[in-house]
């Protein structure tokens, strides 16, 4: 892996590009979403955008719409193919400028394969109903914690007030869940979606066993400021959840295990790995490894990291990085979306930020 190799998918320019999303179209395609605008959930003009790759080819299309809802904005848009080869786009939208007001949507397609956007057949809202259930597992779990850091510790009382008083309102239970990373298709065929909440600060997954005709919420993952989760099924059918870590020091990437395909979930864990509060995506390989892509510092979204584990992610061995600086003033690269291609080959596309203000979305290739 050479760092700093790879192409832009459109030139640098002075809007707001952010939040990625890569799939491989049964032709052989690279289809790449993300949004762009003159901010994000304050900017009325934020909208879904995309460009393909056509085998062979070393140039990306010309970029085209994918999505906007009028006035209102749409962010961190998600692209999933299933396993009847219908394209999913999940994405969320906005509301008063709060992501804890944010609606989730989902459009799909069957004819999305020629130049240009897909074809969209099908496009609906997906709403999720946690119960109180959701309140007793969230606060059990943030008693167990227990954070001993002083930044959770001097307000946690009051911390756990506020979630409690959040937890048992339905309304703020059922809204602000965003997506961020790609679904996972378990072993026994059911739909995990990956959602998060800026108003909890936590995650959970949106489960289908109708193959996304209906969803229900799992339980939340309990953590301090674990969201944006990536799963990954083990060999052993359990799932572990890779996530940005957004509480108190030590600032570390956290981890969660379900065993019952993603019904419930143990309280999350601190990985040695850091994490400067951005986004991460974990994927399992053909050869049975497993990739993560992340920012590894503390301190900012300057360096993405590839990293390796041949145990499941019980360890991790660091590849190579893609795109590195000495601090953010030189330049950030973070918000991966990652795929391995049929033949082999593995797709990693990013933010891209400049030092002079500008931005696009990168694409860089390489092999395990």
């Amino acid at each position: 892996m050479a760092t700093g190799s790879g192409e832009f998918i459109f030139p640098p320019q002075e809007k707001h590009v952010h939040s990625s999303s890569i799939v491989e179209c049964p032709n052989g395609d690279l289809l790449v979403c993300w949004f762009y605008g003159s901010g994000e959930r304050k900017a009325s003009d934020v909208r879904i955008r995309g460009a393909r790759l056509k085998p062979g080819s070393a140039a990306w299309s010309p970029v085209f719409e994918m999505a906007d809802t009028p006035n209102l904005p749409d962010c961190n848009p998600v692209l999933f193919i299933d396993p009847e080869e219908k394209l999913w786009l999940f994405w969320i939208v906005v509301q008063a400028r709060r992501w804890e007001n944010a609606i989730l949507k989902v459009r799909t397609s069957t004819n999305y394969q020629q130049d240009g956007p897909p074809s969209w057949d099908w496009q609906d809202i997906i709403l999720l109903q946690p119960g109180e259930r959701f309140a007793q597992v969230l606060l059990d779990g943030l008693d167990a914690l227990n954070p001993a850091s002083p930044l959770w510790s001097d307000y946690a009382p009051k911390y756990v007030d506020l979630m409690a008083g959040a937890a048992h309102d339905a309304g703020k239970r059922q809204t602000g869940w965003m997506t961020r990373t790609h679904p996972l298709v378990l072993s026994c065929g059911r739909f995990v979606l990956p959602l998060y909440s800026d108003g909890f600060n936590i995650s959970l997954v949106a489960l289908s066993d109708d193959r996304g005709t209906t969803w229900q919420a799992s339980d939340p993952i309990v953590g301090l400021g674990n969201v944006q989760p990536s799963p990954v099924q083990r060999k052993n059918g359990d799932i572990v959840a890779f996530m940005r870590d957004n509480g108190g020091p030590p600032n570390r990437i956290q981890t969660s295990v379900s065993r019952d395909r993603g019904e419930t979930w143990a309280l999350t864990r601190n990985m040695t790995i850091p994490n400067p509060g951005s986004s991460i995506e974990v994927i399992a390989l053909k050869s049975g490894a497993w990739l993560l892509v992340c920012n590894d510092t503390a301190d900012g979204r300057y360096r993405l990291a590839a990293y390796l584990s041949h145990d499941e992610g019980t360890t991790w061995k660091l590849k190579g990085y893609l795109d590195k600086a000495v601090s953010e003033k030189e330049g950030e690269y973070s918000y991966p979306s990652v795929l391995q291609a049929d033949n082999g080959s593995i797709h990693v596309t990013y933010s891209y930020h400049t030092n002079d203000g500008r931005e696009t979305i990168k694409h860089v290739t390489f092999r395990e």
